[in-house]
C-alpha cells in the first residue's frame, strides 16, 4: 500500500490561513453568495420597501376619506332632522329628505308592481296617498255635508270623511330648488290600481255620490247631473286605457273623403297642467288626484308651494303671485314644461284648479283629429280648445275651459316666447289665454274648431248645468258677453249644448262636486236618484 507523506508544519500553517480567508469572505458576501448576487438581493429589498410604503400610504388615505364621509353624513343627518315627515319605504336616513330629481327612467307599463326599491329610491312618494279619515258619525255620515262649504273654503271647516281637511295632508316635504317632479306618478298609481300599501287607488267613491246632489248638497236642483244625462255625456273609454276608439268623421264640416266608422288606435300621451295656490292642495288638487288626474300620462300642479306627494311645484316668475299677473305665471309654466318634458308627451293641456276634465275623451278627440288630418303632433302645430271671437278683436281659446298645445306648437312658442313685441313677454295681465293666442297667431298657428259633426261643443267654459239652461238675453235685456264671443258660429241650446264626448267643464269649484261628477261619468248607472 502506498502511504502519503505527512505535510510539513509550514504547509499546514498555509492551509489553515487559506481556509480562514475563505471563511471571512463567506461572511462578508452573505453566507457563501458571490458579490453580484448580494448586490441583486440588496436592490430587491429596497424595491419591496418602496412598494410596502406606497400601499400603506394609500390605505391610510382611504381610511381618512372614509372617516370624513362618516362625519359628514352624521352632521348632515343631524342638521336635517327637523320636524315630522311620514316614513318612506327605502328607510332614508333623513327624517325630512330633500328631493332633487325624481323623474322615472321610463313610464310605467302596468305589467308588474311599480313599487320596487329602485323606484322608491328615485321617488319616495310614489304610491303615497293620504290616509282616508273616517267620520265619527260612522254610517250616519253623508257626502251631502261636504257640499255645504263655500267654494273658497280651504277645507279646514269640512267634516271628517270629506277628504278635504289640510290636516290629513300634513306639512309638505322639502325639495331642492332645482327639483324636477315625477309627473307620471299619479298615472302609475292609477294603472296599478293600488298604492304602495295595497289600498285601492284611486280611492273608491260612495254610491251616494250617484244620487241627485245640488251645489249645496240638497236632493233637488242637480242641474249638472241633468246635463250629463240629457246630453248623454259619457267617457269614451276606461281612465287608464292605452288605446282609443276614434271616429274620424265626427268633426264639424269634415269632408266626405274622411273615413267613416270607428277605428282603434294607440292613445296619444298627454300632460295635464293645473295652476293653483297652496290653500287648494288639500281639497281641489287632492280631488283631481283622487279622480281624473290618473287619466293623464303626466300630471303636475303649479302652485305657491312645492309638494312632491301630489305633485305640485312652485316656480319663480316675473311680478307678484296674483290673478292680475296670471300671464307671467303661465309663461313660467310653459318654460319649465318645455325645458323638462317636451319630448316625453305628444300634447300639453293647461287649465285652472276649478276645471273638471275627462282625459280619455281628450285623448280620443286628439287622436281622431290627427288621424283625420294625417298629421303628427310632434311636427304639426295645433292650438286646441274652446274658441272665442270677441267682436273686432283677435280670437283665442278660453283659458277657463282649458286649452291644448301640440308638442310642435309648444316647441315653436318656446323659441319665440321672449319676443316682447309679438308675444307680450313683459305684460302683466290676467288674460293669459288672450296673450298666448296673440303670440301663436303671429307665429301662424290658429285655433282648431273642436265641435263635433253636429256642431256640439267639446270644451266648456261653464259647469254642465249652466250650459244646459243657458239662454240668450231678450230684446230688452243687457247684452251677454258669452253670446257676443260666439256670434260667429252661434250657441246651441239645451241638450245640444254639449257633445257626448265632451272633454272639460269650468267652474267646478268644490272638491265634492269633482267627486260627484267623476262618479256620475265613471261608476254610476242611471237608476240612482
Amino acid at each position: 500500500m502506498h502511504r502519503r507523506t505527512a505535510p510539513s508544519l509550514a504547509a499546514s500553517s498555509k492551509v489553515a490561513a487559506s481556509r480562514e480567508r475563505r471563511a471571512r469572505r463567506k461572511v462578508q458576501n452573505g453566507n457563501g453568495l458571490n458579490r453580484s448576487s448580494a448586490k441583486s438581493k440588496s436592490a430587491l429589498g429596497y424595491g419591496q420597501r418602496i412598494l410596502v410604503l406606497t400601499v400603506s400610504l394609500i390605505i391610510v388615505i382611504l381610511i381618512l376619506v372614509w372617516i370624513g364621509a362618516m362625519f359628514h353624513l352624521s352632521t348632515t343627518t343631524s342638521q336635517s332632522d327637523e320636524g315630522r315627515v311620514p316614513a318612506i319605504r327605502n328607510n332614508l336616513l333623513n327624517d325630512k329628505p330633500k328631493i332633487k330629481n325624481n323623474k322615472p327612467a321610463r313610464p310605467y307599463d302596468g305589467s308588474k308592481n311599480p313599487y320596487t326599491s329602485t323606484a322608491l329610491a328615485q321617488n319616495p312618494y310614489l304610491g303615497w296617498q293620504p290616509t282616508l279619515t273616517s267620520s265619527p258619525l260612522g254610517s250616519s255620515f253623508s257626502w251631502r255635508q261636504c257640499f255645504k262649504a263655500t267654494p273658497k273654503s280651504d277645507g279646514t271647516d269640512q267634516p271628517a270623511g270629506c277628504r278635504e281637511n289640510p290636516n290629513e295632508l300634513g306639512d309638505a316635504p322639502t325639495v331642492e330648488k332645482d327639483w324636477i317632479p315625477d309627473v307620471t306618478m299619479v298615472r302609475t298609481m292609477a294603472m296599478y290600481g293600488k298604492d304602495k300599501d295595497g289600498n285601492p287607488f284611486p280611492p273608491p267613491l260612495s254610491n251616494e255620490l250617484c244620487e241627485n246632489i245640488g251645489v249645496t248638497g240638497g236632493k233637488n236642483g242637480d242641474s249638472n247631473k241633468q246635463c250629463l244625462s240629457e246630453a248623454m255625456i259619457h267617457r269614451t273609454g276606461p281612465l287608464t286605457s292605452e288605446t282609443v276608439s276614434i271616429t274620424p268623421s265626427n268633426h264639424y264640416e269634415a269632408t266626405a273623403s274622411v273615413q267613416k266608422g270607428t277605428i282603434d288606435v294607440p292613445a296619444p300621451k298627454i300632460m295635464c297642467l293645473v295652476y293653483t295656490m297652496a290653500d287648494a292642495h288639500a281639497n281641489r288638487i287632492r280631488s283631481m288626484r283622487d279622480t281624473w288626474a290618473g287619466g293623464c300620462n303626466g300630471f303636475l300642479a303649479f302652485s305657491t308651494e312645492s309638494d312632491p306627494r301630489l305633485p305640485t311645484i312652485s316656480l319663480e316668475h316675473e311680478g307678484p303671485e296674483s290673478y292680475d299677473n296670471m300671464w307671467q305665471k303661465v309663461r313660467s309654466i310653459w318654460r319649465f314644461v318645455g325645458t323638462n318634458y317636451l319630448e316625453e308627451f305628444d300634447w300639453f293641456f293647461i287649465g285652472g284648479d276649478d276645471l273638471f276634465v275627462m282625459p280619455h275623451n281628450l285623448k280620443t278627440y286628439l287622436a281622431s283629429l290627427v288621424y283625420k288630418d294625417g298629421t303628427d303632433p310632434k311636427t304639426k302645430e295645433y292650438f286646441v280648445g274652446r274658441r272665442f271671437a270677441p267682436g273686432g278683436r283677435d280670437p283665442f281659446n278660453s283659458g277657463g275651459a282649458g286649452y291644448t298645445l301640440s308638442q310642435a306648437t309648444l316647441r315653436k312658442f318656446l323659441a319665440n316666447m321672449d319676443d316682447a313685441q309679438h308675444c307680450s313677454a313683459k305684460a302683466r295681465t290676467s288674460m293669459e289665454d288672450v296673450m298666448i293666442a296673440r303670440c301663436l297667431t303671429h307665429l301662424g298657428i290658429h285655433y282648431t274648431d273642436t265641435r263635433d259633426a253636429n256642431g256640439r261643443e267639446r270644451f266648456h267654459p261653464f259647469a254642465p248645468g249652466t250650459h244646459l239652461h243657458w239662454q240668450p238675453p231678450g230684446p230688452n235685456e243687457e247684452a251677454d258677453w258669452y253670446e257676443e264671443y260666439n256670434k260667429e258660429w252661434g250657441v246651441l241650446q239645451g241638450k245640444d249644448c254639449c257633445a257626448p264626448d265632451s272633454v272639460s267643464f269650468h267652474y267646478i269649484k268644490k272638491a265634492s262636486m269633482v267627486r260627484h261628477m267623476h262618479a256620475l261619468i265613471n261608476s254610476c248607472d242611471d237608476t240612482a236618484e
